[in-house]
């Protein structure tokens, strides 16, 4: 992580404008009183009037020079505050994006926003506005006290026990303050979770009429954000009243011993006004000690949850100098493949596979065998906890993330749109490279063109998030048009056609089928999605359990035959005695006619 001072260093010039102007402004400040007490003493007791009209200039330019130099003060350190702040967001921002995908299976995106909005924010606000008053309030009060025991050194311990008392209950209230403010984070990022859960998923919650529930637990943790603030509140009221008193107090001991010494003659009334009038000046710093205090340990309890952040590493990591291929030509091969998450049972076991440039591989099996991982391991995602994956016989822990992952064009089974025209989500990856003829005959092939161009916007319609708006298969189509606009030399189809019917599912097929040089993985539940694969394999339990083609899988009559019989229903009668299967008709005929499947396509 870097640190809070590295990114205060980028702009040292510009902070010390900032503090050259408060001290410049302060000081001008100071000055005021000394020009009172010359008023007092000689203008009004000595009856020199002649004095008073440069003293008048004086104030006059005492006021611009404020003026000028305060302008100057608050626009720099709001505008570095800014700056900071924003160079602070994006870099947070990298680094979760450099995160692996594990650590997105066991952090909440609320929390994630939290850390990114709101604690950026108040650390922005410590850098500006707040580290601002508290160098002023500092300066303030040490110049003061400076010039108060210039006056007079007796006067002047009564403000200095005042600062005393005021300073050590600050440091009891920041101490309170800091853990309460930790426990707010985290409650905030809590809440976020839960809104922006509900949020994204109200049609789930409205479709099993859930509403009362979902609220109930957003209240809950709604009320517990309220009682931590409410008990921020608690220690602020307590203390901050302590200020109040001392401030009310001050001004009028001032008044009463430096009266006494007026009448004992060890200070002339001007030195007394001039004095007063500090005393009053020293108020507001004592004043804005609890709120600095409130929001400085507010700043402070963000940047401990931002650096817990930064502490995560990715645990994919790419090769100091990785090998980039001239030219990716979409073999793939799992050697032996085993993988398991750290708090998971093994999810693959012993993968062995090999797809030759061009070629098909379908890979099917039950819900939680292992089918999305293969690809995810593919991509590296993850990295395989056994064996090695190769692409174009180079380990593809040597190869570059960035070539690796834009080599492969992914469908992915929950099809997440963003809130942008059909025609920049179509372009998404390449949007640079992509032209909109391109697009068009992405969507005809995809066969998304019939309804895109039926909108009245056609591809420039803003769909919602997350495709909100339109329909299961509308999406799916979109992403399908998606990756085959990228013509990346792998394409992965991971159940991409589940919401289509028969008919455009056959349509895609066909497209597919003209894709020569593209190297194809299909995942899917139906038989119809895979029936062309050069090989099929069937994985259960995270191991494989057949392959083939279609032919030898339906004739083995094992898993992949059981798949074809329930979803064509019983074509064959099933008999595996010894290896074998029998038929009504002969094995030819089931793979002449009925094996293939065309008839239900």
């Amino acid at each position: 992580m870097k640190k809070l001072s590295s990114y205060i260093w980028e702009y040292k010039w510009s902070y010390l404008l900032a503090l050259l102007s408060l001290f410049i402004a302060v000081t001008l400040d100071m000055l005021a009183p000394r020009l009172t007490a010359h008023v007092v003493d000689d203008v009004i007791v000595g009856g020199n009037i002649g004095e008073l009209k440069y003293l008048l200039l004086g104030f006059l330019g005492i006021g611009l020079g404020r003026c000028i130099f305060q302008y100057i003060k608050e626009y720099t350190f709001d505008i570095n505050g800014s700056r900071i702040s924003g160079n602070m967001r994006r870099d947070l921002f990298r680094h979760v994006q450099s995160l692996s995908a594990d650590f997105f299976d066991r952090t909440n995106t609320g929390e994630l926003m939290a850390r990114i909005k709101e604690d950026i924010d108040r650390i922005w606000d410590a850098l500006g506005y707040v580290s601002m008053l508290l160098i002023e309030v500092a300066y303030h009060t040490v110049i003061i006290l400076v010039c108060m025991y210039m006056l007079n050194w007796k006067l002047a311990l009564i403000p200095t026990l005042a600062m005393i008392l005021c300073g050590s209950i600050a440091v009891i209230m920041e101490r309170k303050l800091g853990q309460v403010y930790e426990e707010i984070s985290e409650e905030n990022a809590a809440l976020n979770t839960v809104a922006e859960e509900n949020l994204a998923g109200v049609r789930t919650v409205k479709a099993f009429a859930r509403e009362k529930y979902e609220i109930g637990k957003f209240l809950s943790h709604n009320q517990k954000y309220y009682d931590l603030n409410m008990e921020q509140s608690a220690v602020f009221v307590k203390y901050y009243p302590m200020f109040s008193v001392v401030t009310k107090v001050l001004p009028l001991l001032t008044i009463l011993v430096g009266g006494k010494f007026v009448i004992d003659g060890e200070m002339t009334l001007g030195q007394m006004t001039a004095f007063v009038e500090y005393s009053t000046n020293i108020v507001w710093p004592m004043e804005m000690l609890g709120w600095l205090t409130n929001s400085f340990s507010s700043a402070v309890a963000s940047n401990k949850k931002i650096k817990l952040i930064y502490r995560e590493q990715p645990s994919v990591v790419e090769k100091e100098e990785p090998v980039r291929l001239d030219k990716v030509r979409g073999r793939i091969c799992f050697d032996h493949v085993s993988f398991h998450k750290a708090d998971l049972h093994e999810i693959l076991h012993d993968i062995s596979f090999t797809v030759e440039a061009g070629h098909t591989l379908g890979i099917m099996g039950t819900t939680g065998a292992g089918k999305t991982s293969i690809v995810q391991l593919l991509q590296r995602m993850y990295d395989a906890t056994d064996g090695a994956i190769y692409l174009d016989d180079v380990d593809v822990k040597e190869l570059s993330l960035e070539q690796l992952r834009t080599s492969v064009s992914y469908v992915m089974q929950d099809v997440f749109l963003f809130s942008e025209t059909i025609n920049e989500n179509i372009k998404l990856g390449k949007k640079d490279y992509i032209d909109f003829k391109t697009v068009r005959k992405a969507s005809t092939d995809a066969q998304a063109s019939g309804f895109i161009e039926r909108m009245e916007e056609q591809y420039d319609t803003v769909i919602g998030e997350r495709g909100v708006g339109l329909s299961g298969g509308q999406k799916q189509r979109i992403s399908i048009a998606r990756a085959l606009a990228k013509r990346d030399p792998i394409l992965v189809l991971d159940d991409s056609t589940s919401a289509l019917d028969m008919e455009t599912e056959h349509l895609i097929q066909e497209t597919l089928k003209t894709l020569e040089h593209t190297t194809k993985i299909i995942i899917a539940h139906r038989i119809s999605a895979v029936r062309n694969a050069d090989e099929i394999i069937v994985l259960e339990n995270g191991a494989i359990a057949e392959r083939g083609t279609h032919e030898e899988l339906l004739a083995k009559g094992g898993l992949y035959y059981e798949t074809y019989q329930s979803q064509y229903g019983s074509a064959m009668d099933t008999v595996p005695e010894n290896g074998e299967m029998r038929s009504n008709d002969s094995v030819s005929q089931v793979k002449g006619g009925i094996a293939d499947g065309s008839q239900f396509v």
